[in-house]
């Protein structure tokens, strides 16, 4: 009997995960990618630090600051009433961390590959900053924006060492699919990990390959 909680804990997690990296990274993209701060270096180190840092070291060090016995961990818990360990809303808080320079750098480099008088003619037709970042950017870095949504989600999908470490493997709750796969290999049912797996590998090439076509235009010819 397949159980589809994994699954749909997945896809929640990857979705909630994506669509709050959005609209998070968008200031931090437009920050690094314009910015002249001699900071500018040392956080952008920050961001990138996912993409080289094996999962179960980040994991292990989110585990030790949402932990109640920690400092940080006791406030969220005793002043805002809020426990991240083991449940579905420590999984969004990694996720968001892990996958942030999915998101921050293709949106970065998209900001840096446009021309510089294209936003200081902007300034000149008199919109602010606020304006012409939404109504002059952004719409030109499109693909740039969805490659970043695209990276960021199925990176999410894939994650497995972070949200054993900070989730657990609470069926319902915190068991998302990687963890699934993970229990069904190790009981040696390996029908079920296979359709677990294939389930998400089908899921992901339609995802990407959706991306790949529209970027190159392979959809321009239906608009018509």
């Amino acid at each position: 009997m397949i159980d589809w909680e994994p699954l749909f804990l997945t896809f929640k997690l990857a979705l909630i995960t994506t669509l709050v990296l959005l609209v998070i990274s968008i200031p931090i993209a437009y920050w690094l990618a314009y910015s002249k701060s001699k900071l500018k270096p040392l956080i952008e180190t920050f961001v990138s630090m996912p993409l080289v840092l094996p999962p179960t070291v980040l994991g292990f060090y989110l585990l030790l600051a949402f932990s109640p016995s920690n400092a940080f961990g006791n406030w969220l818990d005793e002043f805002i009433g809020i426990r991240l360990i083991f449940t579905f809303g420590g999984l969004v808080i990694a996720s968001i961390i892990y996958s942030l320079p999915f998101m921050v750098q293709p949106i970065q480099s998209g900001l840096e590959s446009l021309p510089k008088n294209l936003k200081e003619a902007s300034y000149v037709l008199g919109k602010s900053r606020l304006n012409t970042l939404f109504k002059v950017l952004l719409p030109n870095i499109k693909t740039s924006i969805r490659t970043g949504l695209v990276l960021a989600f199925a990176h999410t999908i894939g994650e497995f060492g972070v949200v054993l470490m900070i989730g657990g493997n609470i069926p319902g709750k915190t068991k998302v699919a990687s963890i699934a796969i993970y229990d069904e290999v190790e009981a040696l049912n390996y029908d079920t990990a296979n359709w677990y797996s294939l389930v998400l590998l089908l899921i992901t090439f339609i995802i990407l390959l959706t991306v790949y076509l529209s970027n190159n235009g392979a959809f321009k010819g239906l608009k018509k």
